[in-house]
């Protein structure tokens, strides 16, 4: 008999289904579901992928985009403020999406001209708390926005993530000042328990006379009770689930599909994280754990 893992990544099938297609991460099936609804990936010859590390969505842009005839007219550039592993076909910056200096080098990329789609699935490191959590990500969006008005073409789309919560109804009225049509979209592979969604923004069409800037328009001391919006001012956005229905729950938990006779193979993931936040707690470990007495030298610093 084939005992199977209890550990939360074997259990994920979305992460394990990431693993076995050669994914960086399981957010991929997420543009992928997202384009299935939307066909967000028709017509587009340039795009954008903002907080891109590790680089599951490049990964599908490139597969995507330059599946066909004509890859050697699409571009695509990948920005991150953390470092990123290359892709082929895909340009990468290691950048700050705050920075006007980013939005330059990335019409540079394109020869001046503009994106077709500007992607970002970036998101803060959670707090648990969910009123903090939606308006740490909000400013994200916001700030990705911001880059996206000075890179996108008019007629143009954005898709971003969102943190679903009682303020979200400003974020949609302000998407909603510059697109025609703005969807938000929950798929498949997004678990139900999550409060994570994404805002598909479809073309792009800004006020007469809206010059781009980097400035938060969320940033201001003055307070607004968000709640009191009405008319006009207050959206109700249709919400749309992404992926076929009857396909994997991203929140049940799946047996390992073994043979009888095979056993688990444990596969690394396809990239590593470059530089990642918990690295020198890991070596400071593995000293600990190597000869107790010893200490570490990290960066230039002993550590004991």
């Amino acid at each position: 008999m084939v005992r199977s893992s209890c550990s939360k990544d074997k259990r994920d099938v979305y992460y394990r289904m990431a693993k076995e297609d050669g994914w960086r991460a399981r957010s991929a099936f997420k543009l992928l579901q997202i384009d299935e609804e939307f066909k967000i990936f028709e017509g587009v010859v340039r795009a954008v992928d903002l907080c891109a590390a590790p680089g599951s969505w490049s990964q599908v842009l490139s597969k995507k985009l330059r599946a066909g005839p004509g890859a050697d007219q699409v571009k695509i550039v990948a920005v991150d403020i953390q470092e990123m592993a290359p892709l082929p076909g895909v340009v990468t910056i290691q950048g700050d999406i705050t920075k006007l200096s980013t939005a330059q080098t990335i019409v540079a990329h394109f020869e001046g001209g503009q994106a077709d789609l500007v992607v970002c699935d970036g998101a803060p490191d959670v707090t648990g708390l969910h009123d903090i959590d939606e308006y740490i990500q909000s400013q994200l969006l916001l700030a990705a926005f911001n880059i996206t008005s000075h890179v996108l073409r008019p007629g143009g789309t954005f898709v971003a993530k969102i943190f679903r919560g009682r303020d979200v109804s400003l974020l949609y009225a302000q998407m909603k000042l510059f697109f025609e049509r703005v969807t938000v979209a929950k798929p498949r592979s997004s678990r139900n328990s999550s409060i994570e969604a994404y805002v598909v923004c479809e073309r792009y069409a800004p006020p007469e006379g809206f010059v781009p800037t980097m400035v938060s328009p969320l940033l201001d001391e003055r307070p607004c009770d968000w709640g009191a919006l009405g008319g006009a001012t207050r959206c109700v956005l249709p919400f749309m689930v992404c992926g076929d229905l009857s396909s994997f729950d991203s929140d049940t938990s799946y047996p390992l599909q073994l043979d009888r006779l095979q056993l688990y193979e444990r596969r690394e993931p396809e990239q590593a994280p470059i530089s990642p936040p918990y690295e020198e707690s890991v070596a400071l470990r593995k000293g600990g754990l190597a000869n107790p007495g010893a200490h570490v030298t990290i960066h230039g610093e002993r550590r004991d």
